[in-house]
């Protein structure tokens, strides 16, 4: 009985220590993942990440001892069931969770077992005697006879994801020496400073956040100019949409000020603006013509003396 106090005292404390050390966890799913597996994934995680294992019930009940003192951990609770354990990092989570999901190694398919993904069996020759034929026929895959062997014709699907590995299936799948499923460390949850997300949120670019909340802005200045209910969004607009009103309002009355004066003047006498940009345009030509008449003289120079001007003079 106190060797398992001391062991159950020495994991509360352990674990406490990675949570006041680590401000980011990684919740990650272990099913299928061996022992070796394990073992690599933490070499590769050495020097960013620690790996925590444990019963859940132990996880459950130690969290809920610090939760006195520290409330966010609560958040943690809810995600604490199945085969589960902790990554603490203080790293890029981008580059710990990329660690974490490159460990995969290819497994058979085993009867009885969940298929996280489809299962294809690919048409070609299987190099298997005519003999078999009928268990082919029995899962319902399409084949022939060439050369003596059997062939399958064309790629079959004969397990859907999440669907369970039969052991008929599972026998074909080893008979053609098809390993179809990847097992390593999954993630299920995300602890960053107190809060949780899924880990796809990781996947969220800066551009895509910059459109997402330029577009909220616009919706809200959308909005509170119909409503006519002034935000922090909407008042650039309205004070423009003003300034155009006492624009509108200063060009139909007498009412002035220095600023708007061109504008009036503009308006009232459009033909000498008119006539005063072709005018500008006329002074420039003759002085980029005069510019270009130049530059061919100098080429022309150039070209007479052949390129030896200034070596008899």
């Amino acid at each position: 009985m106190g060797g398992k106090t001391d062991n159950k005292a020495g994991y509360f404390d352990k674990l406490k220590g990675l949570l006041e050390e680590y401000k980011s966890i990684f919740i990650v799913s272990v099913d299928n993942v061996s022992s070796q597996q394990m073992h690599e994934i933490r070499q590769s995680l050495r020097g960013e990440a620690v790996v925590l294992m444990g019963k859940n019930t132990m996880v459950r009940r130690a969290l809920k001892t610090f939760i006195p003192d520290a409330p966010e951990y609560e958040r943690l609770l809810p995600f604490v069931k199945g085969n589960v354990g902790f990554v603490f990092t203080n790293g890029d989570l981008k580059t710990v969770r990329d660690k974490i999901l490159a460990n995969k190694v290819a497994a058979p398919a085993r009867a009885g077992a969940l298929a996280p993904a489809d299962v294809w069996v690919p048409a070609g020759n299987t190099g298997m005697e005519p003999g078999k034929t009928s268990f082919f026929q029995a899962l319902g895959v399409p084949t022939k006879i060439a050369r003596g062997t059997i062939e399958i014709t064309t790629d079959l699907k004969l397990v859907e994801a999440g669907a369970k590995v039969g052991p008929s299936e599972a026998t074909l799948l080893n008979m053609l020496n098809i390993s179809p499923f990847t097992y390593g460390m999954g993630i299920a949850q995300v602890y960053d400073q107190g809060n949780t997300f899924p880990p796809s949120v990781l996947d969220i670019t800066e551009d895509q956040l910059l459109a997402t909340l330029s577009s909220a802005i616009t919706t809200i200045a959308s909005l509170s100019l119909a409503l006519n209910f002034p935000t922090l969004p909407s008042v650039i607009h309205s004070l423009i949409n003003g300034y155009k009103k006492v624009l509108a309002v200063a060009i139909e009355t007498d009412y002035s000020w220095p600023e708007i004066e061109e504008l009036k003047d503009r308006i009232a006498n459009p033909e000498a603006y008119a006539a005063a940009a072709p005018a500008a345009a006329a002074a420039s030509a003759p002085a980029e013509s005069k510019q270009e008449e130049k530059e061919e003289e100098k080429e022309e120079e150039s070209d007479e003396d052949g390129g030896f001007g200034g070596l008899f003079d």
